[in-house]
């Protein structure tokens, strides 16, 4: 097990809290590496923190720990768990859906449920609203570092038993290509979508293709274009859309040096789906 600990909050960075919970981490090991993926989750997002880790964690080293902390049911019933991915990573997060696309897209190994009573911080019995130091932190910190191992963090608990989001699954049908708009490029206002470039090569759709892009909320039209396949952002003019390949190798939307999402208030989620199709070729008379 390598000694990576990789911390993900919708806290941001205005107070100390992502600070306490690098300080417990150290204070646990002075040996961890301490990593950010992102500190700027939308806050009760688990939807986003649940995205992200799916991004990410496949291109840190097998063994790394991640401490994913959106946690709108801190202090409730809801289980605090330690994934072991199929990819050799651990993931400790409360039990509300942050699993979920890690779970569909990855595959998990094996759970284990945390207790929060006797697996804490020591001293910090009283405190019922950061379980993000006084549990992800502290307990993560004592994986990445060796002081307990996987099976000692906790008893299994059934795969199945975990809660995971609703997910539209990206389909293929009749020369349409269809799926949710997962996530945005977050800077440049991209759309990420979870249609697969496998789906574009079975249509033979090749870089320079027009496409017809069909952008749907909660079922109803709302943006329709036809834009170009484009290789790189540089293949069109600035200001122009183009349809391209993101780096988890599906299918993303764009403007050239501008946000498609606040052009066209386009938003992410199962209430955002897409469709793409080549664009029906113009004959000029």
């Amino acid at each position: 097990m390598g000694n990576h600990l990789v911390l993900q909050t919708d806290f941001g960075l205005g107070d100390g809290a992502v600070s306490a919970m690098y300080g417990v981490a150290h204070m646990v090991s002075d040996e961890i590496i301490i990593g950010d993926l992102t500190h700027e989750i939308p806050p009760y997002d688990i939807w986003a923190a649940s995205y992200r880790l799916y991004q990410t964690v496949k291109y840190w080293p097998k063994g790394t720990v991640f401490v994913s902390v959106v946690d709108p049911g801190v202090g409730s019933t809801r289980r605090s768990i330690v994934a072991k991915t199929k990819s050799g990573h651990y993931i400790i997060t409360p039990d509300n859906g942050s699993l979920t696309h890690i779970s569909h897209y990855q595959g998990i190994k094996e759970i284990r449920s945390i207790d929060e009573v006797t697996s804490r911080l020591p001293h910090s019995e009283e405190s019922h609203t950061f379980h993000g130091r006084d549990i992800y932190a502290y307990n993560g910190a004592r994986l990445a570092s060796g002081e307990i191992s996987f099976e000692e963090l906790g008893s299994i608990v059934g795969i199945d038993s975990i809660k995971v989001l609703p997910l539209i699954e990206a389909k293929h049908n009749e020369h349409i290509l269809e799926g949710s708009i997962d996530v945005l490029d977050i800077r440049f206002g991209s759309l990420w979508t979870n249609i697969p470039l496998a789906f574009m090569k079975d249509e033979k759709i090749m870089h320079g293709d027009q496409l017809q892009v069909t952008i749907y909320h909660q079922g109803k039209k709302v943006y329709q274009n036809i834009m170009k396949f484009a290789k790189s952002f540089a293949d069109v003019n600035i200001g122009e859309p183009l349809v391209y390949v993101n780096s988890l190798v599906n299918i993303g939307v764009a403007v050239n040096q501008d946000s498609f999402s606040k052009l066209y208030h386009i938003g992410t989620g199962t209430d955002w789906t897409i469709q793409l199709r080549k664009a029906p070729k113009i004959i000029f008379e």
